[in-house]
């Protein structure tokens, strides 16, 4: 089989259905389902053997990892690959410029993202987990790291809209408050990975005690997800080993503004009136 020195990212909706899918897969089949998301387009040039070998593994576990992933074999879903793998973005990966470079792999990694959001994010859950927010007398939001600027953006718009919020920064206060809660109020959690210790924990905390824990993630299998009442999912690849990316940041607020508008939707007047609260003094605030 030819060697192959430049990789073709899978860019589409499929991408996002695998990626929120990662957590449910292990060895083997982990392993393949990154050949598929780093080959793209290129699977059409290769076999089931061919990807069981850059995987490092057998035939018959590209196959089953392929059916774990929701598709019949390893044939429908290089097909799916084929026919959603155009890319939007000009490629910059063969430039000695490391910063364009970094520009044209960010804007490609959010563009995904937010191309992905529609495959992996139910309506019906978000319309959930808005009205399981909107019915609370009081919401918690939790999120620790590089999602504590997504919890932040959220608390401020969940105020701006009439709701009662609390986002403790330190995490021993946010542990105590999630334990404190009642079952007439709600947790909303950010987690890149689902899988933070602390942030699981007090997800744990606010359930046991009966609140609606609505989580923010991006994958679909997770500590969090297993622990929260709705799960919301969208997010990107990692651009950097172990750190959260822009991309799934901008999925992530995206899904706080989807909260954000459906919850105007669903309390209407009062609403509205706490937004024009939340203008004047914004306006106040200015030179």
């Amino acid at each position: 089989m030819e060697e192959h020195s430049e990789f073709s990212p899978l860019e589409s909706q499929l991408a996002a259905h695998i990626r929120a899918r990662l957590g449910e897969l292990r060895g083997s089949e982990e392993r393949v389902a990154q050949v598929v998301l780093a080959r793209g387009a290129d699977l059409v040039g290769l076999s089931v053997s061919d990807v069981a070998e850059l995987a490092g593994t057998a035939p018959s576990s590209v196959v089953r990892a392929c059916q774990r992933l929701g598709f019949r074999g390893y044939q429908e879903l290089k097909i799916a690959a084929v026919r959603q793998a155009p890319a939007l973005v000009p490629d910059a990966s063969d430039t000695r410029d490391p910063a364009a470079r970094a520009l044209a792999d960010t804007v490609r990694a959010a563009r995904e993202a937010l191309d992905g959001i529609a495959t992996t994010l139910a309506v019906d859950e978000l319309r959930a987990a808005a009205g399981a927010l909107n019915a609370a007398d009081h919401v918690l939001l939790l999120g620790e790291a590089l999602s504590g600027a997504v919890v932040l953006d959220a608390a401020y718009r969940l105020r701006a809209l009439g709701l009662r919020t609390d986002a403790p920064a330190d995490p021993s206060t946010a542990q105590l408050a999630a334990a404190q809660l009642t079952p007439t109020a709600a947790c909303l959690v950010v987690s890149h990975t689902g899988a933070t210790r602390t942030v699981v924990d007090a997800a744990r905390h606010a359930r046991g005690n009966g609140a609606t824990v609505v989580a923010v993630t991006s994958y679909a299998r997770s500590p969090l997800a297993e622990t929260a009442t709705h799960t919301l999912v969208a997010g990107g690849q990692d651009l950097v080993f172990g750190l959260e990316t822009t991309a799934s940041r901008i999925a992530h607020l995206t899904v706080v503004d989807a909260l954000t508008l459906t919850l105007l939707a669903l309390r209407g007047e009062p609403a509205e009136r706490a937004l024009r609260r939340s203008a004047d003094v914004t306006a106040d605030q200015m030179y």
